[in-house]
């Protein structure tokens, strides 16, 4: 039945795919975009990832192949998987415009986002592949009380999955409607229901190939276009540079530190959101638990840092050389009129870069990546939010353990098709909002709520469940309200005055916070069960060190 369900909606898709393609009329900005290629790409790309879905649910039998691909993923593929699930939309469309308005303070915050990935390789990988199986749940509870702390990781792991969401969702609907012509909502239940198909019919499997593909794509995809803008400027990025500050409004402080770090306390939050952060993802740590051993573990973080690396730099040299290419050709603004407004606004600076180095087949290819992007990303978020409730909440507190494989997968498959529908009715009704803060935010509960709690049940043995709770909890609403009570929020959302916060990120306030209150309530925790917590701590670090009694990979 699965099965047949499946190759429906493949054939629904491909139908419907021409017919939502002409969609009703946008206005002439959205009809302008319309680009064949892009159309003809997107279409192969889903068809593709849907044969894959239909692959891989044949081979999706367990809750170990729905949350893990049964632990059978090489440490390369799992590398890109993982640089596929981080390197969203964002990255590609958000950061070059960043590069292309403020220069080196795009690259400053790429920087931010990077340097979570040692965070992730010297301190957790390997500890994360050998005391889990299939959450970081698993590890903040494995020597506490299993109930509420996993309640606790639930809480905090579906609240940046939603938010996370959100703006994925909300930037997918511009984005479709702006290079396909399509209605912003025929967007939202395109990727929505892509995003269904994609984990409840295919798990871990689909995801993970689905994000392998969607990387290759990205990296070949922005390569070629790099390399293409850098041929304009003989591939010297001595003449890069000279150029872009002769052009640009800013000139050579377009290579100095600017706005970004004005304000230090600002500045550093938003470092230590974005790097501490990165390290408490929920979609991101699940990856960890698809490889085989701990070895494959940290091959994952290596290659993922280097695929991550490279197109960050990649991006960096995109956004100056479209200083030049892009910032000079009336073709690519409103009216013409040169440094007035981009057509199809700033995030579309990588996107016209394309059109006027590559023509409309790079632009089409660009722009399929970009949906790409988006699915994959939408995907592993949905996944990890899916098995937050089935596998810590339904199976683990509502059963206490006693669930069975059958009725775990089904809630599994139930959650990601409820996480969908939430996913698509929010993205609905933030249409119009700034979704800037739901990133922030994201990131700023993960460095808050997740990322204490789990290195200290890593590293501490003084850890117990009433400090992780007390911590845990203080660091989630900490970093909600610090955020509702920002700018971002406060003023832009609220229509109030004067923010009550001064800050746009909680993060530096919040983190903090979160790891003192875990220290201090677990100190002065003496009671019995604190002190067999305690005690625990020497098997869960043999555990952590050898592997020894973690879960083993399976043939799927």
């Amino acid at each position: 039945m699965a099965i047949r369900t499946l190759l429906g909606a493949c054939a629904g898709v491909a139908l419907a795919a021409p017919a939502l393609a002409a969609g009703p009329a946008l206005g002439a900005e959205a009809k302008s975009s319309i680009n064949i290629h892009a159309i003809s790409m997107f279409v192969a790309f889903v068809l593709l990832t849907l044969g894959i879905t239909y692959w891989a649910a044949k081979r999706t039998r367990s809750t170990a192949h729905f949350y893990t691909a049964g632990g059978g993923i090489t440490g390369l593929q799992n590398g890109l998987a993982i640089a596929g699930d981080y390197m969203s939309a964002a990255t590609l469309l958000g950061l070059t415009a960043m590069v292309y308005t403020t220069g080196y303070d795009g690259y400053i915050y790429m920087i931010a986002f990077f340097v979570g990935w040692p965070i992730i390789l010297f301190l957790m990988a390997e500890r994360l592949r050998n005391l889990g199986r299939y959450t970081f749940a698993d590890i903040t509870s494995y020597r506490l009380d299993q109930g509420k702390v996993r309640t606790m990781a639930a809480v905090s792991s579906l609240t940046v999955v939603c938010f996370y969401l959100v703006a994925q969702m909300v930037g997918a609907g511009q984005l479709i409607k702006l290079l396909f012509g399509l209605d912003y909502v025929f967007a939202l239940f395109i990727v929505g229901g892509l995003m269904m198909i994609y984990v409840t019919f295919g798990g871990m499997i689909a995801t993970t190939w689905v994000q392998i593909i969607k990387a290759g794509m990205l990296l070949c995809g922005g390569t070629f276009a790099m390399v293409l803008a850098m041929s304009h400027f003989g591939f010297s990025y001595a003449t890069v540079v000279n150029e872009a500050t002769a052009v640009h409004k800013l000139g050579f402080k377009l290579f100095q530190p600017g706005a970004l770090l004005a304000d230090p306390v600002n500045a550093v939050s938003l470092g230590v959101g974005l790097m501490f952060g990165t390290a408490g993802l929920p979609h991101i740590l699940m990856r960890f638990f698809t490889v085989s051993d701990a070895k494959a573990a940290r091959k994952s973080v290596l290659y993922a840092s280097a695929f991550v690396g490279y197109f960050f730099n990649v991006i960096f040299l995109m956004g100056l050389c479209a200083i030049v290419i892009v910032g000079t050709n009336p073709e690519f603004f409103e009216g013409g009129q040169v440094g007035g407004r981009i057509i199809g606004g700033g995030n579309m600076v990588v996107m016209h870069l394309a059109k006027a180095v590559g023509g409309d087949l790079l632009l089409g290819f660009l722009a399929a990546v970009a949906f790409a992007t988006i699915l994959a990303v939408v995907s592993g978020l949905a996944l990890a939010g899916a098995s937050a409730i089935s596998h810590d909440l339904y199976s683990r507190v509502i059963m206490k353990g006693k669930a069975t494989e059958t009725s775990e997968l089904r809630v599994s498959k139930i959650a990601s098709i409820g996480l969908g529908i939430v996913a698509i009715t929010l993205g609905i009704l933030f249409e119009r909002m700034n979704v800037a803060f739901m990133v922030g935010l994201a990131f700023g509960i993960a460095a808050s709520a997740n990322f204490p709690v789990l290195i200290l049940s890593m590293y501490w043995r003084g850890l117990t469940t009433l400090g992780a709770l007390a911590g845990g909890y203080a660091g989630l609403v900490c970093a909600v309200v610090l955020v509702v009570l920002s700018k971002l929020v406060w003023v832009s959302v609220l229509g109030f005055a004067q923010p009550i916060f001064p800050y746009d990120q909680p993060a530096l306030f919040s983190m903090p916070l979160a790891f003192l209150v875990t220290i201090v309530v677990s100190m002065l925790d003496t009671s019995r069960t604190a002190t067999a917590e305690k005690k625990a701590f020497e098997d869960q670090w043999v555990r952590a060190q050898t592997g020894f009694g973690a879960a083993g990979a399976s043939s799927h």
